[in-house]
Formats: structure tokens, sequence, C-alpha cells
């Protein structure tokens, strides 16, 4: 009689980091994304350490919900390297760009600046990276037939192969530190639109990430609901989380920020720490974003 094939448990990262912090969590050079002739993202370079917060901002349709998809590994970047600790998901042809790429004499007719080679992925390290980070959606993307409880330990028992047991100890606490134990066994119709943010961040906490990613965190909090939020951003910060924030809220990027890029017509144009970037801009498309009464 054949013996059946034990079940490969997938890794899971520890949570406990804080000596790393620092340490680049997540790393990407070179990144170009286009759809037919139009060039979406072009070659974006960044670097989320662990312990930083860095925000993503820009108006409608510079391309920052499309990089952000590239970075979760929902889309594919065309070229460029993307790596996160020391798992390479992806990266040029040959391993480099070529090294006799030339600089294009007028960059701002939108024409590429190098000789592209394009991305080639490794299944298998983009496996090991989803391990690595956590995504909360704008949206939320809760399972509505679920309870509250059901929809945080989901992932971590489907995915990752998780002890039960572990996982809903887990579970419980977070639901504590968010403020989501009465709620435990609601579904997400019986939530307001905070509370289920706040369960879609329990879940992508439950998976042990080392790296999270926010898209459009305030889009449905008061003001109130918002400081919080900065709040718990610090906190995953301070205990060696790395944080990506994709938001068109200024006041959210100051306060829960260590660094803001602008993104703009698919260009990091502007980087540095939020006093930088927002007080003393260096360049003159920054200023006229942050002129614009409606930044979009």
């Amino acid at each position: 009689m054949l013996k059946k094939k034990p079940q490969r448990k997938l890794p899971t990262p520890d949570i406990s980091y804080s000596s790393l912090v620092g340490l680049p969590a997540v790393y990407l050079r070179g990144a170009r994304k286009s759809f037919g002739e139009h060039e979406v993202l072009h070659d974006i370079s960044l670097t989320i350490n662990r312990g930083e917060v860095l925000s993503i901002i820009g108006p409608s349709g510079a391309g920052k919900s499309t990089l952000l998809r590239c970075l979760t590994l929902l889309d594919n970047f065309d070229a460029g390297e993307l790596s996160y600790d020391s798992i390479v998901v992806c990266k040029p042809r040959g391993s480099e760009l070529d090294s006799r790429a030339k600089k294009d004499p007028n960059p701002e007719a939108g024409e590429h600046t190098l000789d592209i080679q394009p991305a080639i992925y490794d299944r298998a390290a983009m496996q090991r990276a989803r391990m690595r980070f956590g995504i909360v959606f704008q949206d939320y993307n809760l399972f509505p037939h679920m309870t509250v409880l059901q929809n945080v330990m989901d992932a971590p028992l489907v995915v990752q192969k998780r002890n039960p047991a572990e996982v809903k100890e887990q579970a419980c606490k977070l639901l504590e530190r968010l403020n989501l134990t009465e709620h435990a066994d609601k579904v997400p119709c019986q939530l307001s639109g905070g509370q289920q943010q706040r369960v879609a961040i329990a879940r992508a906490l439950c998976m042990k990430p080392r790296v999270i990613f926010f898209d459009e965190a305030t889009s449905a909090l008061d003001p109130r609901l918002t400081d919080d939020m900065v709040k718990l951003i610090r906190s995953l910060a301070e205990e060696g989380m790395a944080v990506g924030l994709v938001t068109h809220e200024m006041s959210f990027a100051r306060a829960a920020s260590d660094r803001v890029c602008l993104l703009l017509d698919g260009r990091i144009v502007e980087e540095g720490t939020p006093k930088e970037v927002f007080d003393y801009p260096s360049d003159p498309r920054t200023r006229a974003f942050l002129a614009s009464p409606t930044k979009e």
C-alpha cells in the first residue's frame, strides 16, 4: 500500500526581528512596466528598510496602484530587479542592465534611457517571497461568508499549513490588539468600514509578515480613526516591520512616514523625509503638485 506523501509546510517568518531594524526588507531597482505602448512605470528604484515606513504619494494615474500590484506580485514588472530580504524575485536577463546603455538626450520625451533587459522571474522565489509580506487592500477583500475570526485565521491555515491551535491563539491576540474581540463571531456585513479595515490588518499580520503594504489606508476613516491608524503603523515599524503606504492623503503621509516618494507620470521625482519633501522640495514638479488644491 502506498504511503500518503506528507504535506509540505511552507516556512513562516518569525515576527520578532527588531534586531534587524535598518536592513533592507524590500529592494527594487530599475523597474519598468508598460501596457501596450504606454509606459506606466519608468526606471523606478526604491528600498524599504525594516523598522521604516515609506509612503508613495502622487496624483491619480501616476502609477501608484500599478507599482503596488507589481511589488506584491499580483502583476509582473517588465524590467528591473526585485528582492525581499535575500530572496531575489526577479532580475534582468544577464543579471545586470546593459553596461553599454546610453543616456537619453531628451528624457522628457518619455523614451527609454537604457537598453532594457527583460525581468526574469523565479517562481520558487516568488512563493517564498509571498510568505514575507502582507497587504491591506483598499476595499479590504474580506470573505463575506466567514466570521471575523475565520477571516483572520484562513491564510495561515490554508497557505502556511500552520498548527490550528497556534493560529487561533495568535488571531485572538491580534483581535484584542485591534479592539475586535467582541466582533470575532460577526461576519463583515455586520461591521463598520473602520472595523472591516482592522480585520483586514489582523488578517495580514496573522501571516507573520516582515513587510506590510497598505493601499489607501485612510480612504474610509474619519480623523480620529486616521490618528489611530498612524499610531498602529508607527507601532508596527517600532517592532521592526517594514511598512509601505500608497496614499493620496498628504497629512497622513507626513504623520506616518519616515520617508516619502512622490510618483509623477510613472517616475519618482522626489524622495526624502516628510519634512524634506513637503517643506523643502527640490523639484519644481513637486512644488507644483503640492500647491495643487486637489492633489489629484
